[in-house]
């Protein structure tokens, strides 16, 4: 049970309004709900349709009259009704209409604390609530400006505040006292922190060309301590609002319901007990500026409260893997799964975890659970494929996981895998790809790739194939593909097939491109080696170097087929350079094996 007072320090600031669309917001999100009047001097939560019951009921004054008549407080059941009309909507009102003026008259606010155990009255009353009504929220609407009920709505009743104001000098004076007594029960004995939710109101949709607005809202957040900027309800031009009408509930769609279901929002996220608002509040854990020990509480009040939801336990997980706690991210994830969360990022996480802790067995079989899964995002995809790659390389493409991709995605995930080294997984992923390009581009695309992943991996028949095999013609080859030819050929035949270089070599002589990365010009070192031009080839070499010395990222090196670090990539050219030089016992990594 959350309980949040809706209280404004000035009245015209929609603040009762404010409250019912809440309560009926909360209703429509499935929450249960208790809205309970305790603007005594000016009730009328009940005048609202959504929150009449079947039967007229007694209320709060009712309840305390009771109270001091007999000395013992009443039972709470008899004083709340269900909405006639709003499923999960209950209502307290301020009392029976029938005798309020006299009941409320009669009660001496100081005194009832003073000599009569006010406090420990309330205290009952809100555990009645808890136990008999059982709501996720309690909604109480608060008398306006400094008032014997004022203290027991703001500091003793409430988990939350909601702070509706206009932003004038009168309420900025009138607010200032009262959040600093809300903000003072922290030090009070029973140490409670009561959250503030602040919601500027009634606010002149206009251009603010002088600032004015602004201004007033910089006065504010500095006088009043806001940490975040307040939530915003416009002022709505609707003679709809005469009639009490609920936005929230009628009007869904309108500026103000949204408005309104922004206050929810507010309310909803800074409760821990509502799993969105712990959800939320783990996702900001790392962001927050709460004390450690605070932010520690929180966390542990959550897994407590939350011990059966599996989407809880697994966002705890993430937090305890981003801090390093292993243990306690597997400990945690073990229980989200067991309650049935087995959804391909609980899993994903949980191999990573295994694979930290040491555990490639179950790091491996999470992995391929999660890519038997259908239609996941390619990120998730990679890093299960990663992670299972020791039990999957050569049916990647094949998984399902895999083939319910599009062309495109399969592409991008077949580079990822090759960024990451795991080649033969990409070539099965981008044989599949290729098996389905029905477009030019893809299949281009995916020809393209496919032959570069195969010499990779040194099965330089079926790339040379690609190229057209014996039949190929290598005077109308692009750059690229004259020199993969090229390549794959020599590596397949140990001879190297001077005309797919001397392609290579006068496309690029006839290109004007004054850039080129270090790929490319390693590339031509080979191919100007190739067709004897060596002074050309250990310029292109040593231009090559300069360049990825200049960038340090990893580049693909045509010496292995393989992305690798700026380090690799020199050594590499080094070996293109003693090639260039004469060392006859030179051969490429790729060709190696």
């Amino acid at each position: 049970m959350y309980i949040s007072t809706f209280y404004s320090f000035k009245g015209g600031v929609g603040r009762t309004m404010a409250l019912v669309n809440a309560a009926v917001e909360l209703a429509k999100r499935g929450r249960k709900v208790l809205a309970v009047d305790f603007d005594l001097e000016a009730p009328g939560l009940d005048t609202f349709d959504v929150l009449r019951s079947h039967s007229a009921s007694s209320g709060i004054v009712d309840f305390v009259g009771e109270y001091l008549a007999t000395g013992q407080a009443p039972e709470v059941e008899r004083f709340v009704n269900p909405s006639a009309t709003v499923n999960g909507l209950w209502i307290m009102p301020s009392g029976s209409q029938q005798s309020y003026a006299a009941s409320f008259g009669e009660i001496d606010w100081n005194d009832l604390y003073e000599q009569h155990h006010g406090y420990l009255l309330f205290e009952d009353m809100k555990e009645q609530w808890r136990k008999v009504v059982q709501p996720d929220y309690v909604l109480i609407d608060s008398r306006t400006g400094h008032t014997d009920t004022c203290g027991i709505c703001t500091r003793q009743l409430p988990d939350a505040v909601t702070l509706l104001f206009f932003p004038n000098e009168q309420n900025l004076r009138g607010l200032t006292k009262v959040v600093r007594d809300i903000r003072a029960e922290r030090d009070a004995p029973q140490g409670r922190r009561i959250d503030t939710h602040f919601v500027m109101s009634n606010v002149p949709d206009l251009d603010d060309e002088d600032d004015i607005l602004q201004h007033m809202l910089s006065r504010f957040t500095d006088e009043l301590g806001m940490e975040d900027e307040p939530q915003v309800i416009h002022r709505y031009d609707s003679l709809s609002l005469l009639n009490q009408v609920v936005f929230a509930q009628s009007r869904p769609k309108s500026r103000l319901a949204k408005e309104y279901g922004g206050v929810v929002d507010l309310i909803v996220r800074a409760n821990v007990e509502d799993e969105e608002g712990a959800l939320h509040y783990i996702e900001e854990a790392q962001n927050t500026f709460d004390p450690p020990h605070d932010i520690e509480r929180k966390l542990t009040k959550i897994e407590e409260h939350h011990a059966k939801s599996g989407e809880v336990l697994f966002r705890l997980a993430e937090l305890a893997n981003d801090e390093g706690n292993w243990d306690r991210a597997k400990s945690l994830l073990d229980r989200a799964v067991t309650l049935g969360n087995e959804t391909p990022s609980c899993l994903l996480a949980r191999a990573r975890v295994s694979k930290h802790i040491g555990d490639d067995a179950a790091a491996r079989a999470d992995a391929k659970r999660v890519l038997l899964e259908s239609s996941l995002p390619p990120r998730i995809a990679r890093d299960a494929i990663g992670l299972a790659v020791l039990d999957v390389p050569e049916d990647a493409g094949e998984l399902p996981a895999v083939a319910t991709m599009d062309g495109w995605r399969k592409m991008w995930l077949a580079g990822e895998l090759e960024r990451d080294g795991e080649m033969r997984a990409c070539v099965s992923v981008l044989r599949s790809a290729l098996g389905e390009a029905d477009e030019t581009d893809l299949h281009q695309h995916a020809t393209e790739q496919l032959a570069l992943s195969l010499v990779a991996i040194g099965d330089l028949n079926e790339a040379c194939d690609l190229f057209g095999g014996n039949g190929a013609v290598p005077a109308q080859m692009n750059v690229r593909d004259a020199f993969n030819y090229g390549m794959a050929t020599w590596g397949r035949t140990g001879d190297l097939p001077r005309q797919a270089f001397e392609r290579v070599v006068s496309l690029n002589e006839a290109d004007d491109d004054e850039t080129p990365g270090a790929n490319y010009l390693q590339c031509m070192a080979i191919a100007y080696w190739a067709v004897g031009a060596l002074e050309k080839a250990m310029e292109f070499a040593n231009r090559a170097k300069t360049e990825a010395e200049a960038t340090l990222q990893p580049t693909f090196s045509c010496w292995r087929y393989r992305i690798v670090p700026t380090h690799d990539f020199l050594q590499d050219t080094d070996s293109i350079m003693r090639l260039i030089a004469g060392d006859e016992a030179i051969v490429p990594a790729f060709i190696q094996g």
